[in-house]
């Protein structure tokens, strides 16, 4: 089916009591933000919308999908997400997305891609299975070294108690009555980082998600995560992640995520 229609919807910002303060109004607006950003795993959330319409299941268990935040969205926003092209090739179908705030404004970008096939499961095995720091160390260029491990808790995914997220990201398709949202799965690469080191406000940059199995109610999830790089660009610190989502010890998802850790704001 194709995702050539559009979907609009009020954001949310579901991080104002978080311990990343750049979802907090005063101290993004120190930064030079209008207020609080929404999360960048819920803008996420809100480009999935229009391919899991499209392609339900199939898209939840094999499917893939990378967002990439360009500027903020603000609680109470109208923002609406489009698909802007439909390509069939090889590989399968691939739609580009953007999200628009109501002046316009190009917030968010992304592409989702049905594969034609199913897509080889990777071994949770390539991924260290370390425990979640207990004495977490400030985020550095050190604590954040190329081949660093990190782990997240396990916890379950229950379908009954989803509905408070789902009603934050303004989902509502029935698709989510049985699986785990994308953008619910997301947040635990967000999880995996700053359970692991100390980090001050800091900003999700983009996220690229291969799904590997649908995750269902009752499933115990956890991640597993390793630095793939840390450097500096303008005056900000990043890293990027290789996360596995693992659901009943197995690999759902994989994902290339990536931070602004030490805004040059903090760094300076």
């Amino acid at each position: 089916m194709p995702v050539m229609a559009t979907w609009s919807l009020e954001a949310f910002n579901t991080a104002t009591h978080s311990d990343n303060k750049i979802h907090d109004d005063e101290v993004a607006s120190r930064f030079g933000f209008t207020g609080g950003l929404v999360p960048g795993v819920d803008v996420y959330a809100y480009l999935t919308h229009l391919p899991a319409e499209a392609w339900g299941e199939a898209w939840l268990a094999r499917g893939r999908m990378r967002g990439r935040f360009l500027t903020p969205v603000y609680d109470g926003e109208t923002v609406t997400v489009a698909a802007t092209s439909h390509v069939e090739d090889d590989d399968g179908v691939h739609v580009d997305l953007e999200v628009r705030n109501a002046a316009g404004d190009v917030c968010a970008v992304g592409t989702a891609t049905l594969p034609d096939e199913e897509v080889a499961q990777p071994s949770a095995a390539l991924w260290p299975d370390v425990a979640q720091a207990k004495d977490r160390p400030p985020a550095s260029p050190l604590s954040l070294a190329v081949g660093t491990a990190f782990g997240l808790a396990p916890h379950g995914f229950h379908a009954a108690k989803a509905g408070e997220y789902l009603d934050a990201v303004r989902e509502s398709l029935p698709l989510y009555a049985s699986f785990a949202h994308p953008g619910w799965l997301l947040r635990d690469a967000n999880y995996v980082l700053a359970s692991n080191v100390v980090l001050g406000p800091w900003i999700h940059v983009e996220s690229a998600t291969q799904h590997f199995s649908v995750v269902r109610d009752g499933q115990v999830v956890s991640a597993r995560a390793l630095v793939t790089r840390e450097w500096e660009h303008k005056g900000h610190r990043f890293v990027s992640l290789d996360v596995a989502l693992l659901a009943d010890g197995a690999v759902a998802a994989r994902v290339q995520h990536t931070a602004i850790y030490a805004p040059r704001q903090v760094t300076s």
